[in-house]
């Protein structure tokens, strides 16, 4: 088995959200998202970088599709303003599979529908175009909110990691891990879009 395309940088294009490849030109928009009510401080438990770590944080993701290892993208909203950053890493060819993950959104794109389209569009694009088997998204035991949003995708919990790694400020972390296989995509894909529907 193997990837019918493989990942690479690529546009997807929603209503409410589009998913840009990552680059440089992004760094002064992300800054402004994650200053948005201190979110990196608020949400210490994620991936959002401080205000004057996002250029070495856009730097590391892009260092890391060249090695096959992430595909980066910025969230933009419909009206242009940069929401935040999501990827596609883990990527593993010989299953196929990979993760969706390394995710944040500024706080106000919280309950707007965005967050549910970036992952419709990631989704689709990982099983229809690029032939994947498992998609897997992991989160921290301490992050309910998005155990919450990843249960409501309708993807399964595969299990808790304890002890997995450490936070910023050195606390052992828990990990969960879920997933959604390719013969549960169409009942995905079905639950999100009608999520979706009753936005407009």
């Amino acid at each position: 088995m193997a990837f019918l395309v493989s990942p690479a940088p690529v546009t997807l294009t929603g209503e409410l959200v589009e998913l840009r490849p990552l680059e440089p030109g992004h760094i002064d928009g992300l800054v402004e998202a994650v200053q948005e009510g201190d979110l990196w401080k608020t949400a210490w438990y994620t991936s959002v970088p401080a205000p004057d770590g996002v250029a070495t944080e856009v730097a590391r993701r892009i260092s890391l599709i060249d090695k096959g290892e992430m595909v980066p993208f910025t969230a933009f909203d419909a009206s242009g303003r940069i929401l935040g950053l999501t990827s596609y890493y883990d990527i593993a060819a010989d299953v196929p599979r990979l993760h969706i993950g390394y995710t944040w959104n500024r706080p106000s794109a919280h309950g707007t529908g965005t967050n549910a389209e970036s992952k419709l569009l990631l989704l689709r694009h990982a099983f229809e175009t690029l032939g994947v088997y498992r998609v897997g998204l992991t989160t921290q035991w301490v992050n309910f909110q998005s155990r919450t949003a990843i249960e409501r995708l309708g993807a399964k919990q595969d299990g808790v990691m304890r002890a997995v790694s450490r936070y910023r400020n050195g606390a052992l972390r828990d990990s969960v891990e879920f997933s959604i296989i390719e013969p549960e995509w169409p009942a995905v894909k079905a639950n999100l879009e009608a999520r979706l529907a009753r936005r407009r």
